[in-house]
C-alpha cells in the first residue's frame, strides 16, 4: 500500500485489522514476553506510514497535524505499544523540521521514508522533565563535538539509527546553554557510546524503553541542529507539535476500549436482558462516549490549528495534552467498571486486551510533558490569555480554516514560545454562543450561556491571581484545568454550532457545564448517544 492509500484512516484501519502480527493473541504474547513488536512496525513501514512523519515541504505527505493525529489514532486503536514504538521516529525528527534547514530536513525525510528509526533523547536519570538540569555535555573539539553523559529513559534509544540529543554546551548561559545534535550512531567511534539496558515497565512492555551513554563520542560539526544555544527553544517549540500527536494516542486507546466494552455489553445477558439494554449501562456508555467526543474536539482542533493558528500553538498543545489523556483515563476506567472482572484478567476476554491498553495508556499523560507541566505552561500565559479575552482579539481567518474539515490543510507558520494573541478559539466563545441562540433548542442555549458566564468569571479569577513562579499554587493549577474546559467548550461549539440539534452537542455541553460547576445537569442527554453504538464492533 502506498502512502497515498494510507492517507485514508479507514483503509489503514482495515489493513491493520487484517494484519497477523496485530491479532489479539499475538499482541498479548508480545506483551507477556516483553518483546518488541518488530513485525507490526515492519507492516507500518510497508503501508507507507513513515511518509506521514515527514512534512510535505520536506518530501513527505504531512500538511497539518490533524492528519498525523488520525494516523497515530488508527494505529493506537489496534495496539498502543506499536503506535508508541513506531511514531517515536516523528518525535526524533521534529526538531529538524522546526529548525527549518530545508536541505538537511529533506535528507532526513528521505531516510525516514526509507525506514530509518530516529529517537529523541531529552531526559536524564534524576532530572525528569527538568530539561535545564541536564548534565550531558557537548564540547567543541577537533572534528566536531565531544559528547559525554547519558540520556535515560528514552524510547527507541537502542533500536534507533539516529538520536536527537539535547546537550549542555555552556555551563553558565542558562536556557541558552543547551544545543541540539542529530547523532548518527554509525558515525561514532566504536566504544564511544553504549546502549543502556531496557527498562521493565508496567505498560508498553514490548517497547524499547532504554537509554544511551556517551563517553568521548565525537559527532561531526554538521550534527548541530540550528545554532549553538538554540536547543531548548527548538525543543519547546517542537513539543507544541508532538503533544498534539501524543493526544492522538489517547483517542486511539479510547476507541479500543469502547470497541471492547460495547461488544461485551451487547453480547452479555443479565436478568434476562442484554447489558446494553439496562438503564445504568446506557447512561454510563453515553457519558463515556461524550468524554471521548470532547477530547476529540479539542485534539482535532489543535491539529488543524498547527497550520492556521500556529502562533497560538503553545496554548492549544498544552490544553490538548493535559485534557485529552485525563478524560480518556477516566473513560477507560468507566469502561473497566462495565467489563467487571474481564477488565483485569489476561486470558478470559480478547486475550486480556483491555488490561493491556489500560496499562499502556497510563504513560501517555506523562511523556512529552506531563499534565502538571502543561498546566504550568498555561499558568505562565494567564496574562496574555486574560488580555486576549478582554480585548476579544481573534484571528477569524485562522479560526475558519481550523474549523473547516474540508478545507485545504495549511503549512505551519512560525511557532512561538508564548502566544502573543491569547487564544482565538476561547475568545470566539461569545460569537459562538450567539450563533447557537439562533437555531438551537432552548436547553442547548441555556447550557451555552452558562458556559459563557463561567468562562467570563474564570478570566476574572485568572486576572486576580498574583504572579506565579516555578512553584505555582494549587489554585493556579485549578484555574488552568478550568481554562482547558473553556477551550473544550469553544471547540465543541465550533464543531457543532451549524448542527445545534445534534445530541452530541447537548451531551458535550452538559458534561463541560457539570465540570465547571454551578449547574444541575440533565443526565438523560447521555442516553441518546448509546443508540449510535450499534455499529461499533
Amino acid at each position: 500500500m502506498t502512502a497515498v492509500t494510507a492517507s485514508s484512516a479507514d483503509l489503514l484501519d482495515a489493513a491493520l485489522a487484517a494484519a497477523e502480527p496485530l491479532r489479539a493473541d499475538r499482541v498479548a504474547e508480545l506483551d507477556r514476553t516483553e518483546t518488541f513488536p518488530a513485525e507490526a512496525c515492519r507492516i507500518l513501514d510497508e503501508l507507507g506510514v513513515p511518509d506521514w512523519y515527514v512534512p510535505a515541504r520536506f518530501g513527505g505527505v504531512l500538511k497539518d497535524h490533524s492528519q498525523l493525529v488520525e494516523v497515530v489514532r488508527t494505529i493506537a486503536r489496534h495496539d498502543l505499544t506499536v503506535a508508541i514504538a513506531h511514531a517515536k521516529t516523528y518525535l526524533g525528527a521534529v526538531c529538524v523540521w522546526v529548525a527549518g534547514d530545508p536541505e538537511r530536513a529533506e535528507l532526513l525525510g528521505a531516510r525516514i521514508r526509507a525506514g530509518a528509526v530516529v529517537s529523541w533523547a531529552l531526559t536524564e536519570r534524576g532530572h525528569g522533565s527538568d530539561l535545564l538540569a541536564g548534565e550531558l555535555t557537548a564540547t567543541p573539539c577537533a572534528g566536531g563535538y565531544r559528547l559525554d553523559g547519558a540520556k535515560w529513559p528514552i524510547n527507541n534509544a537502542t533500536r534507533a539509527e539516529s538520536v536527537c540529543v539535547l546537550a549542555r554546551t555552556s555551563a553558565d548561559a542558562g536556557a541558552r546553554g543547551y544545543s541540539l545534535f542529530l547523532v548518527d550512531k554509525d558515525q561514532l567511534a566504536a566504544g564511544s557510546y553504549q546502549p543502556l539496558p531496557k527498562v521493565r515497565t508496567h505498560g508498553i512492555r514490548g517497547a524499547d524503553i532504554s537509554g544511551i551513554a556517551f563517553d568521548g563520542a565525537v559527532a561531526p560539526a554538521e550534527a548541530l541542529i540550528g545554532r549553538p544555544g538554540e536547543g531548548l527553544e527548538i525543543v519547546l517549540k517542537a513539543l507544541q507539535l508532538t503533544r498534539v500527536m501524543a493526544a492522538g494516542l489517547s483517542l486511539g486507546a479510547a476507541d479500543h476500549a469502547l470497541r471492547l466494552t460495547v461488544r461485551y455489553v451487547r453480547e452479555r445477558e443479565l436478568y434476562g436482558r442484554r447489558l446494553i439494554e439496562l438503564p445504568h449501562v446506557r447512561r454510563s456508555l453515553g457519558e463515556i462516549v461524550t468524554a471521548v467526543l470532547v477530547a476529540e474536539s479539542v485534539v482535532m482542533f489543535a491539529g488543524r490549528a498547527s497550520g492556521t493558528l500556529t502562533g497560538e500553538m503553545s496554548v492549544y498543545s498544552a490544553v490538548a495534552k493535559a485534557l485529552a489523556p485525563t478524560l480518556i483515563d477516566e473513560a477507560i476506567a468507566r469502561c473497566g467498571e462495565l467489563l467487571g472482572a474481564r477488565a483485569f484478567l489476561s486470558t478470559v476476554y480478547e486475550h486480556g486486551a483491555f488490561q493491556k491498553l489500560e496499562r499502556d495508556h497510563r504513560i501517555v499523560g506523562i511523556f512529552d510533558g506531563s499534565t502538571f507541566v502543561n498546566r504550568h505552561s498555561l499558568i505562565n500565559q494567564f496574562p496574555r490569555l486574560v488580555a486576549g479575552w478582554r480585548e476579544r482579539t481573534r484571528d477569524d481567518a485562522g479560526l475558519r480554516a481550523a474549523t473547516d474539515p474540508y478545507g485545504e490543510p495549511a503549512e505551519p507558520g512560525r511557532l512561538e514560545l508564548f502566544s502573543r494573541t491569547g487564544c482565538s478559539l476561547v475568545q470566539s466563545l461569545p460569537s459562538l454562543v450567539d450563533r447557537v441562540r439562533a437555531d438551537a433548542p432552548e436547553s442547548v442555549v441555556r447550557l451555552a450561556e452558562h458556559l459563557l458566564a463561567r468562562c467570563e468569571r474564570l478570566h476574572d479569577e485568572m486576572a486576580d491571581l498574583p504572579p506565579q513562579g516555578v512553584a505555582a499554587t494549587a489554585a493556579a493549577f485549578d484555574l488552568a484545568h478550568r481554562y482547558e474546559l473553556c477551550v473544550a467548550a469553544a471547540a465543541v461549539l465550533s464543531r457543532w454550532s451549524t448542527e445545534p440539534t445534534r445530541p452530541e452537542l447537548a451531551a458535550a455541553l452538559t458534561l463541560l457545564a457539570d465540570r465547571l460547576g454551578d449547574h444541575r445537569p440533565d443526565l438523560a442527554v447521555f442516553d441518546r448517544l448509546t443508540d449510535d453504538l450499534k455499529e461499533l464492533s
